[in-house]
């Protein structure tokens, strides 16, 4: 009885564990990305560059 129960738990376990670790694909879109494609993009709309930007001072203080 108690190895049936064992074996439930590790199985319980294993499940989400293997569904715990996926990245949720609807929130692909919302991340940034790699660094050189947030500067392609910035370029591409007209404005400056990823390391300009990040080496610019905050406006907020």
């Amino acid at each position: 009885m108690a190895d049936i129960e064992t074996l439930r738990m590790a199985a319980i376990a294993a499940v989400l564990a293997a569904t715990s670790n996926r990245d949720d694909p609807a929130q692909a879109g919302r991340q940034l990305g790699e660094a050189w494609a947030q500067d392609h993009r910035r370029m591409n709309m007209g404005m400056s560059s990823l390391m300009h930007s990040r080496s610019a001072r905050s406006p907020w203080r």
